[in-house]
């Protein structure tokens, strides 16, 4: 059973500060957030899904802080790969790869092909420390870009077109564009819409 009430402040488990930023934005006015203290180590995401890693890092965090705890996991599709990177979206080309180098392998692994539908999938999961959690998640549809295109954002953003978006990449987009946008802001405005009465 779900929680009937959203916590009113949740601990982050990430401490990716673009993800920590663009979560604590995307929760304004739905509830206060606390970074993850820096005692509790980072925690090896090894459930093999996006919902796994993400219940596995609420869940350790709660249980760690005796406090809800919130967590995401992020996820790449590439139909001509696949599905690929999926699950290993931030790992792509290899356990230390930069964010540069998981963009790079990307294209080369598309080189010459036609198909570059791809989406992004985020499941959000929040664990209380009895062990009960919720989950809810968003999907953005679009396609990677032949090149890299604009200088904002993270991860594969320069390479990313938002279906629903004009054309450009979600690095080519100001913060709040891509918030009204995005895979993340779409998993975000589901779990907004548990907290509205009715």
């Amino acid at each position: 059973m779900s929680k009937p009430q959203l916590p009113p402040r949740v601990v982050c488990a990430s401490a990716n500060p673009h993800k920590v930023q663009e979560m604590a934005a995307l929760l304004h006015g739905l509830m206060e957030m606390s970074p993850r203290p820096a005692s509790v180590p980072e925690v090896v995401e090894d459930a093999g899904t996006l919902e796994g890693n993400a219940r596995l890092k609420a869940h350790t965090i709660a249980a760690a802080t005796g406090q809800p705890a919130l967590s995401d996991d992020t996820g790449l599709f590439v139909d001509a790969l696949n599905g690929a990177p999926g699950v290993d979206t931030a790992y792509f080309a290899g356990p230390n790869a930069t964010a540069e180098e998981n963009r790079a392998l990307l294209l080369e692994r598309l080189d010459g092909g036609a198909a570059r539908t791809a989406r992004f999938r985020t499941v959000v999961v929040i664990a209380w420390p009895d062990g009960d959690d919720l989950l809810v998640e968003g999907v953005c549809e679009g396609a990677i870009a032949t090149a890299e295109r604009g200088a904002r954002g993270f991860g594969y953003d320069p390479l990313f077109i938002p279906a629903s978006g004009d054309g450009r990449t979600f690095a080519e987009m100001t913060d709040n564009e891509k918030n009204t946008l995005s895979h993340r802001s779409l998993a975000f405005a589901a779990l907004a819409r548990l907290a509205s009465p009715g």
